[in-house]
């Protein structure tokens, strides 16, 4: 059995920095990509980064130049640094990884979700 389990969430005023974690567990062959996903109330989920074992990266333009994705490929982790936090960043944030196990092809997993809150 594959999960992820986000770390990381919490109360931040704006302006202020928070950093998530993420850890894939299991019998894990290979990740394709990794990312982090949001989704404020009422709203859809929406993708905020991805990055891929190579080390390319994607950004959501609302995030471009305050957020940085990482992953350290070797521990099956991945990282997000969220600096100049706005109020409307408050969401809960998934992690989710497009992988494949010893027995199977590439599949999608999600994290349980951690809140990211945004108010002063």
């Amino acid at each position: 059995q594959v999960q992820l389990v986000e770390s990381g969430g919490g109360l931040v005023q704006p302006g202020g920095s928070l950093r998530l974690f993420c850890a894939a567990s299991g019998r894990i062959f290979s990740i394709n990509t990794m990312g982090w996903y949001r989704q404020a109330p009422g709203e859809q989920r929406e993708l905020v980064a991805r990055i891929t074992s190579g080390g390319n990266t994607y950004y959501a333009d609302s995030v471009k130049g305050r957020f940085t994705i990482s992953r350290v490929n070797a521990e099956n982790t991945v990282y997000v640094q969220m600096n100049s936090l706005k109020p409307e960043d408050t969401a809960v944030y998934y992690c989710n990884a497009y992988l494949r196990t010893p027995l199977s092809g590439y599949f999608e997993v999600w994290g349980q979700g951690t809140l990211v809150t945004v108010s002063s």
